[in-house]
């Protein structure tokens, strides 16, 4: 850690948060940390808030490989991607001089639209009818026709992302050392027109997710991508695989994730 120093801090700007960042910022420089005001530069990216900021932090600052993300929890509740209280300054000191910190990297998922337009997910991308009426999409697994969905969405997610939104709807907890990518439906419809799998399904990594959008009518779904909706209205097909693009990401060496996925679940 000695030659990586220099720190760029993601936050909301509110007067709270404010007031804690500047903490950090005056700790960081007593421990020889120089604090940037631009991202581009720093080696560091530290997110303050919680999961929701850690997960923006990375999408604003375009899923850097050339630095390391940590994140900082401000609330009360467990956190995956924060390793570290804001109130607990002297666990993150004593991390920093006894090397009690590992570095972890998280695979992400690439998801095309319609050939053109092109995102990155570092926990899921989810696709979901816009109104109150179900809509249908052909699943294609590499160039396989796999089955027709009808229902209100989808969600596919990655590894770390599996105990987010996907395990809300009865996905599996994955471990992130496995490189692959999880499907799992919302409200599937199954009659004599419309038939699914009824289940998540788990694909390897070096497998490619197509869903093309049965155009009846219904075909302005909202395309969530981590924790923010896109703005693109007319969709036709979205093809979704996991990257060679890794995040890297600092945590304590006695907080894995399944002692992060029994302290939060369990």
């Amino acid at each position: 850690m000695n030659d990586r120093r220099k720190v760029f801090f993601f936050y909301k700007r509110e007067e709270e948060i404010e007031q804690k960042v500047k903490n950090l910022i005056e700790l960081a420089e007593q421990n020889n940390f120089e604090v940037l005001s631009d991202y581009k530069e720093a080696n560091i990216i530290v997110a303050v808030g919680g999961d929701g900021t850690f997960l923006q932090a990375v999408q604003k600052t375009g899923f850097k490989e050339d630095c390391l993300y940590a994140g900082i929890n401000t609330g009360h509740t467990s956190s995956f991607y924060c390793d570290f209280h804001v109130d607990d300054t002297a666990k993150m000191v004593e991390a920093m001089r006894f090397e009690q910190i590992e570095v972890r990297k998280y695979p992400t998922i690439e998801v095309t639209i319609d050939g053109t337009s092109t995102f990155q997910c570092l926990n899921e991308c989810s696709i979901r009818s816009a109104i109150i009426k179900t809509f249908a999409l052909d699943v294609f697994i590499d160039e396989l026709h796999f089955e027709t969905f009808r229902g209100d969405g989808m969600i596919v997610s990655t590894p770390t992302g599996s105990t987010a939104y996907n395990k809300s709807v009865q996905g599996a907890v994955v471990d992130p050392m496995l490189p692959c990518l999880q499907v799992s439906e919302l409200a599937s419809i199954n009659n004599n027109s419309y038939r699914t799998l009824g289940s998540p399904f788990i694909l390897a990594g070096a497998r490619k997710l197509t869903l093309k959008i049965i155009q009846d009518g219904n075909d302005y779904p909202t395309i969530g991508i981590d924790n923010e909706a896109l703005s693109i209205r007319h969709v036709e097909r979205l093809d979704i695989q996991l990257t060679d693009k890794k995040i890297k990401t600092v945590k304590l060496k006695d907080n894995s994730f399944w002692e992060k996925v029994k302290r939060t679940f369990l």
